[in-house]
């Protein structure tokens, strides 16, 4: 007897069994079918017994949409997306790894990264840098490189998404990324002939990961974008799609080994070559410093600061590890009647002096962490401008201006008439005993005693040019600061610390307090609001260090207030008014609060 159809239940609606009369199913939900053949058993029901127990080949089919897919077989929505997301990050990997690569074969400054942060360090208002290093201290320039990668990454799921439906915009997304770092190292004041090409090799090789990943990632439903050429897409190959992750993965990484390589071997040779300088020793040393110049006050700071904690503020996202064998310092520009070309050699062997030096930011705030007091070896700035033939301005010189520049493009403005008023301004060679950091301007960097460092104490020193103030803005007179910023009295509490619980009794209060040039003759506390009471002071070690000092306080239960200000040698007292950093410095007087029980 002829076979009844099958019961339309269930997941059976998707394949149909045909008996031997030529039923055939018929098109469910407008959709094509194709037919194969497969073995099914063929039910007659509980009250007959089956005549033919040997299964019967019948053909059956599988009901597939208007695209073509496999409906059981497409992926979820947000399998989709997950796929284009990570299709887009690795994209991003892969553009970083490759430009990383190709920077390490020009110059690692050359790294888009670096570039693009530098380019964002350069267009940031003065109060918002300000705001930085006063929130994030030496780690800005950390935080600066996460947020960019941040939004790297952000910006890179994104276009992996919108590859699902549009791949080529999305790999030209890539592309105009690329040219976002491509132009933020073109404008670079240091930029060298390469140093757009690692951008755009990244760019490219992150368009050609996204359209290769992008291409054997599901669609979001399966199906083709309209605009997208081609037949209709096969059901999803996860093994194609990992295969191909795998692939850009796999490159991506190799890239970055290969270039943290060939970076690490840079730093290791620059390292070797500044380990392999001898100083030599001074034929004018350091006065020796009197006995009494250093307070010997728990939670008080040494008098010279150890190079380890010394501040750094600065604004190279990557610290310049320059060859002192290739290093050229060259002394041009207007009254200059001998033009100089000096290498590190010349330097070292001319007559070195010796002397220790306060150095301030002008980024400090009133009772801030941003000044340290250093020996410094170097040789004399007067000397050198000098010998290239240049005056003063109040001895008819052309030039009132002074123009330093880092090989970073870092551009400094010091007045001529400061530099050669017979103070110590060095081009400072070594640092506490040993050559000058990397972090701190090796080979060369440029120091003036009494001037904040943004007008005087250019690191990394490669250029030094004879101008005027009306006729040339440095880097940060262009960003709104003074062009002129003689450093202010200053005096901080270093102990106690602010909100510290102390015991009822005597307290050592203890701080440091600084007049660079000038001089440091008083140092005053008030507790509350009681009276100014005078504090006790190291001996002075010169006019251009900071100067130590400490109190007695019999503290009493409660909450209190303590305040310090300094009397500088002039007889000017350290003001009260407060004031924000920009344009010249911060002022006002420290105080901090504290519990005593």
């Amino acid at each position: 007897m002829p076979c009844p159809p099958p019961r339309r239940t269930g997941l059976s609606q998707g394949i149909r069994s045909r008996a031997d009369d030529g039923w055939a199913p018929r098109d469910i939900a407008r959709g094509e079918h194709q037919t194969y053949t497969s073995p099914v058993w063929v039910s007659r029901g509980a009250s007959e017994a089956p005549t033919n127990p040997a299964p019967r080949r019948h053909r059956s089919t599988v009901v597939r949409g208007e695209d073509g897919t496999n409906p059981e077989k497409a992926p979820t929505r947000w399998l989709a997306g997950a796929a284009h997301a990570l299709g887009g990050l690795l994209a991003a990997g892969a553009a970083l790894a490759v430009a990383e690569l190709v920077a390490s074969g020009v110059r690692r400054e050359a790294g888009p990264v670096t570039a693009v942060g530098g380019a964002v360090v350069d267009r940031t208002p003065a109060p918002v840098k300000d705001w930085a290093i006063e929130t994030f201290g030496t780690h800005d320039k950390l935080v600066l490189r996460l947020g960019i990668v941040a939004l790297l990454t952000l910006f890179a799921a994104a276009l992996g998404l919108l590859a699902a439906r549009h791949r080529r915009l999305a790999a030209a997304g890539v592309l105009l990324f690329g040219v976002v770092g491509v132009l933020a190292a073109a404008e670079r004041p240091d930029a060298g002939r390469f140093d757009a090409v690692p951008s755009a090799c990244g760019a490219v090789g992150g368009a050609l990961a996204l359209y290769l990943v992008a291409g054997r990632a599901p669609a979001p439903t399966g199906r083709r974008s309209p605009t997208e050429p081609g037949p209709p897409r096969p059901d999803f190959d996860r093994r194609a799609f990992v295969v191909a992750a795998s692939a850009v993965a796999a490159t991506t990484a190799g890239a970055g080994f290969v270039a943290s390589r060939v970076n690490a071997a840079g730093r290791a040779e620059a390292s070797a070559g500044r380990a392999a300088i001898r100083l030599p020793g001074p034929a004018s040393a350091a006065p020796r410093m009197p006995r009494g110049a250093e307070l010997r006050v728990p939670g008080l700071g040494p008098l010279v600061t150890p190079n380890a904690d010394f501040y750094r503020v600065d604004t190279a996202l990557t610290v310049p590890r320059v060859d002192a064998g290739s290093w050229r310092l060259r002394v041009h520009g207007a009254g200059v009647t001998r033009p100089l070309s000096l290498t590190f050699d010349d330097l070292l062997r001319r007559e070195l002096v010796e002397r220790r030096i306060t150095l301030t930011c002008v980024s400090n705030p009133v009772g801030g962490p941003y000044a340290g007091n250093a020996h410094w070896i170097g040789v004399p700035l007067a000397e050198v401008l000098r010998e290239a033939g240049v005056r003063p301005p109040s001895a008819g010189g052309q030039a009132d201006q002074l123009v330093s520049r880092s090989v970073d493009g870092m551009t400094i403005g010091t007045p001529v008439e400061t530099v050669l008023d017979g103070r110590d301004a060095l081009l400072a060679l070594g640092m506490n005993g040993e050559p000058l950091p990397f972090a701190h301007g090796f080979p060369v960097r440029m120091l003036v005693p009494g001037l904040y460092g943004y007008v005087s104490a250019c690191k990394w020193l490669s250029e030094l040019e004879l101008t005027t103030f009306d006729t040339y803005d440095a880097y940060w007179v262009e960003r709104g600061w003074s062009r002129e910023a003689p450093i202010k009295t200053q005096s901080r509490i270093d102990t106690p610390r602010g909100l510290a619980r102390l015991t009822a009794g005597t307290v050592q209060v203890a701080g440091v307090a600084w007049a660079q040039h000038t001089g440091v003759d008083g140092v005053e506390v008030q507790v509350d609001d009681g009276p100014w009471l005078p504090a006790e002071l190291a001996d002075e070690d010169s006019v251009d260090t900071w100067r130590q000092w400490r109190w007695e306080w019999r503290a009493e239960p409660g909450r209190h207030q303590l305040r310090v200000r300094a009397t500088d040698r002039s007889g000017e007292t350290q003001t009260a008014d407060r004031a924000d950093p920009v344009p010249d410095g911060a002022t006002g007087r420290h105080s901090v609060v504290v519990d005593v029980t």
